[in-house]
């Protein structure tokens, strides 16, 4: 059955790659118009982003008292983001890929899914700091949205639920298993209209919270320091994209000012999170390409700017990523494994 399922994955892999290929040679045809210099120093940039996201994520996990290697957690992280894509679920996708990889090595499987609640606890929030920013930017250039307000205050509010939860679950295991009973009960009434019948366990819910409040017990015995390099990491990765884009500026002899790299990344990023398509996609090119335009950016160079952007972000690490994912599948086969 698990082979069926990952033949299954793959075949949707595939599938994917092949229907957004056009994407790719837009962005090939979009980056041979930019200057070799810059355009090869977006791609190590790129890698160093990537790369950022595996050592945040061992950072994490260590946080929680798990040890894995950033060279066995990047081909990992890079097919839990084509997942998420490729597959919708609101991150679950993603999330299976760690947590089947932690059964295979003897993990929590609850430890593994908090290590990413926590990991995305800190993207919402170092990417806060930037989006205060950009909104301050926008603000005094008089080109501040009621939308772009109202995605914001969703995004702060995630941010705050998610930190609810993870605060309850470290003070209480009690409060914690009580909570997650209530929302599984109140998800399997809302859709059992459409499945016929429970759609999350309710024993599974609590066997969860109590193997999760486990792992964030050990959050709170952790000296204060410790979250000093994950929380350095997260902020690192904006400051990587941020100079991406600034690489980009650079490649196609675009004129730009600190505050439009920070305010154009900051609309770019919140609506690639905020956003009814994964990732933005088709959301986010409009956002970013008027956002720019809005910051005196002439609207050819801008949308050039954000399809290159969206290319070094999204559809290349997609493309990484469905490679990553055959590779996974490849190593399972294996009669060994080694890390």
């Amino acid at each position: 059955m698990r082979r069926l399922a990952f033949a299954l994955i793959l075949l949707l892999a595939v599938s994917f790659v092949i229907s957004q290929f056009g994407r790719l040679e837009e962005f090939a045809a979009v980056v041979q118009r930019g200057q070799p210099i810059w355009i090869g120093l977006a791609f190590l940039v790129q890698a160093t982003w990537l790369v950022n996201q595996a050592v945040q994520y061992k950072a994490t996990y260590r946080v929680l008292g798990m040890r894995r290697s950033a060279r066995a957690l990047l081909p990992l992280v890079l097919a839990a983001n084509f997942l998420n894509v490729a597959a919708p679920s609101g991150g679950a996708s993603g999330i299976a890929i760690l947590v089947a990889d932690a059964r295979r090595h003897g993990y929590s499987t609850a430890r593994v899914t908090i290590a990413g609640v926590l990991f995305i606890i800190l993207e919402y929030v170092s990417f806060s700091v930037v989006l205060g920013l950009g909104l301050i930017v926008l603000f005094r250039r008089g080109n501040l949205h009621v939308s772009e307000l109202i995605a914001s205050l969703i995004l702060f509010c995630a941010a705050i639920g998610l930190c609810s939860v993870v605060a309850l679950g470290m003070r209480s295991a009690e409060a914690l298993e009580r909570f997650l009973g209530w929302m599984a009960r109140l998800v399997n009434r809302l859709l059992r209209v459409l499945v016929k019948r429970d759609f999350v366990s309710e024993q599974y819910a609590h066997e969860f919270a109590a193997e999760a409040a486990e792992g964030l017990q050990t959050l709170r015995h952790q000296p204060r320091g410790s979250w000093l390099f994950p929380i350095a990491l997260a902020l690192s990765s904006k400051a990587l994209l941020v100079s991406l884009l600034f690489l980009l500026f650079l490649a196609f002899n675009q004129p730009f000012s600190v505050g439009t790299l920070i305010a154009g990344f900051s609309m770019a990023f919140l609506f690639t999170i905020v956003s009814p398509t994964p990732m933005g996609i088709g959301v986010v090119e409009g956002v970013m390409a008027l956002s720019l335009q809005t910051l005196r950016v002439p609207l050819e160079a801008a949308v050039i700017i954000t399809l290159a952007y969206r290319g070094f972000t999204l559809w290349l690490p997609l493309f990484y990523g469905s490679l990553a994912l055959q590779y996974r599948g490849l190593r399972q086969k294996a009669p060994k494994a080694v890390d």
